[in-house]
């Protein structure tokens, strides 16, 4: 479970957004957790899911090995849509844009050779590295993307780009198979997301929650077996907090995470249209 929290203090962050309370100017950071059709469109909150021997034996495995480019970007070039081992996520790269109340918005998978020094430059403001805890060398982000990007397609690092510009970076993960599911009870495909936000000049501006929102029922669309999309921020940054309910997602639970006590919120397939 990535950071999903970066609304700091004086320039709320968003790992997640920003809502009507103050706005998640940095984001919010992947904490620490790491399929049949999910058919319960209801609202409650736990489902005892069991994961498969396999998986837990990968948690096993994986706790014992212990100048910034131009901000506009083609959208529309095979190599910003090129992204491998998301079959779990159902194809993020080719999720397309929406339309929002602020603008034209996408997801575009990372490519460390293009979007490193951005990101980089992002994780270390303060009030981003705060949450995130990805602050010092490249090599240190460069690390946690090469992490997602190798992978089993658990989970998919994005940039957010709005009206062309990237402006924030977003994880999305399969929370049923993150570390997350060992500390609270989840359902098959549940849909996770981290979000930063990572210029200064687009915090403090309702972008987080809109964005949220936006990204929430982007995942909802495009995989029809989610039934839920999971964040987990830190408890302590009530920014984030009031940005997730902002965007349509309520408070289920404090969940003990190894690094943070956070704040579980969902936005359920059922109440999209009434939240």
């Amino acid at each position: 479970m990535p950071p999903t929290d970066a609304t700091a203090h004086p320039a709320p962050t968003a790992h997640s957004a920003t809502a009507t309370a103050p706005d998640m100017g940095a984001a919010e950071s992947p904490g620490t957790a790491e399929s049949s059709t999910c058919e319960g469109t209801d609202s409650e909150d736990t489902l005892d899911l069991r994961l498969p021997d396999e998986l837990l034996a990968l948690f096993a495995a994986e706790s014992c090995t212990g100048t910034a480019p131009s901000r506009r970007m083609d959208m529309t070039s095979p190599a910003s849509l090129s992204v491998t081992g998301d079959d779990l996520l159902d194809h993020v790269a080719a999720w397309g844009p929406v339309v929002t109340p602020v603008g034209v918005f996408q997801l575009v998978p990372v490519q460390v050779e293009r979007d490193l020094p951005l990101i980089v430059r992002w994780m270390n403001d303060p009030a981003v590295a705060e949450f995130w805890e990805l602050a010092g060398p490249q090599t240190l982000t460069e690390s946690h993307l090469r992490t997602q990007l190798t992978g089993d397609g658990r989970s998919v690092p994005c940039l957010g780009v709005l009206e062309g510009a990237p402006m924030s970076y977003w994880e999305i993960y399969r929370a049923d198979l993150d570390p997350l599911a060992r500390h609270t009870p989840l359902r098959p495909h549940d849909t996770g997301v981290h979000l930063l936000i990572g210029e200064v000049a687009d915090r403090g501006r309702k972008l987080g929650s809109t964005l949220l929102r936006a990204v929430a029922d982007l995942a909802l669309d495009k995989r029809p077996s989610c039934a839920r999309v999971i964040a987990e921020p830190d408890l302590r940054n009530t920014p984030s907090v009031a940005a997730f309910l902002s965007a349509g997602f309520r408070f289920a639970a404090e969940v003990d995470l190894p690094a943070k006590r956070a704040a579980l919120m969902i936005r359920d397939r059922s109440l999209r249209h009434v939240m």
